[in-house]
């Protein structure tokens, strides 16, 4: 749901209250630059709060997004809107059934000029690129971004081409129609550190999304956007929040809930360490938004959920019963032990 003022002016709040915490770190120009940053996508997105969250902590944590919802959910604009904020190179790619994956990395073209093959780059050399329906490419374009998505680099023609940082992924799919799509196999899911679902607007926020754009006129939706952050300042701010303090016992206490999923009876599939790695660096994005350095349980549990759902298996017969990913999920995190 979009925020009132009030709670824009509490957000603010926020960012003056935390600077009085002694942090060894200064987190103050990270939080107000995520604040103005929150403050354009509201200008044209009406709720979505924590689809907004999730994206600004994935930017922090140098991770991927999976974005799933209905179509007409502002599932694409809002990616292309986060882009619009940040000072950095945007491609978009739309996933089709007759996409190659030299559609998307580049190919080697014969330049007859100098007799020799040139590499001319694909549109995933960019900084943010979005992958609109990305479950509609077949699964040999879909393993083209296995190499980039993980270590930011392409190989081609036995030549390593390392990509321009800051690099992050942001993929849509429709979860309903299945005609013509391809289901993402677990090694593609795996690499996205959350799969965000989106749901309908409610009566109040569907009025307010008609009010918007009958408001806009002759403008367009990107337009009202400006741009907050460089890309230098989002690579600053990553190096920073790597730097957030975290106690062995909160370590211990994301290993448990990663190991209880791989022993939980209703899952026929648990999460990898690569989860546990991406609870680890989320709940640090979470920590610094807040303008701490140092990491809480609470931010351990807001990363949990939406870094495991996509990551683990329900069994058959408990998804027949209708028991979802994350119901199972919420309730591993109830039995673990929070540390004190």
């Amino acid at each position: 749901m979009e925020t009132s003022n009030t709670e824009e002016n509490q957000e603010h709040k926020a960012v003056n209250d935390n600077l009085a915490f002694e942090n060894r770190l200064n987190l103050s120009e990270l939080q107000q630059n995520i604040v103005n940053v929150k403050k354009e996508l509201k200008k044209v997105i009406v709720g979505q709060k924590e689809m907004m969250d999730l994206l600004i902590v994935a930017l922090l944590s140098n991770g991927h997004v999976l974005i799933e919802g209905v179509p007409g959910v502002a599932k694409t604009i809002t990616a292309k809107l986060l882009s619009k904020t940040i000072a950095v190179d945007f491609s978009r790619i739309q996933f089709t059934p007759d996409l190659m994956p030299s559609d998307i990395l580049g190919t080697s073209v014969f330049n007859v000029k100098t007799s020799e093959f040139e590499f001319k780059k694909g549109p995933i050399f960019s900084n943010m690129v979005l992958i609109d329906e990305i479950n509609r490419a077949p699964a040999k374009t879909q393993a083209a971004l296995f190499e980039v998505m993980e270590e930011q680099q392409i190989t081609m023609d036995r030549t390593t081409y390392t990509l321009e940082p800051p690099f992050m992924v942001l993929a849509t799919q429709n979860p309903i129609e299945q005609e013509g799509t391809y289901r993402l196999p677990e090694a593609q899911l795996d690499r996205f550190l959350f799969k965000i679902n989106v749901g309908y607007p409610n009566a109040d926020e569907e009025l307010d999304i008609i009010i918007k754009e009958q408001a806009l006129e002759n403008t367009t939706k990107i337009g009202k956007i400006e741009t907050i952050i460089s890309g230098e300042k989002i690579i600053e701010f990553r190096n920073l929040v790597k730097q957030i303090n975290i106690e062995e016992n909160l370590l211990k206490y994301i290993a448990n809930i990663v190991v209880n999923t791989r022993s939980n009876s209703f899952l026929y599939l648990g999460a990898s360490p690569r989860a546990s790695i991406a609870i680890l660096s989320a709940s640090k994005a979470f920590a610094a938004i807040e303008g701490r350095d140092f990491v809480t349980p609470e931010d351990i549990k807001k990363a949990t959920i939406p870094v495991l759902e996509h990551r683990v298996i329900v069994t058959p017969e408990r998804e027949m019963e209708g028991l979802t990913s994350k119901q199972i999920i919420a309730q591993i995190i109830e039995a673990v032990e929070i540390p004190r």
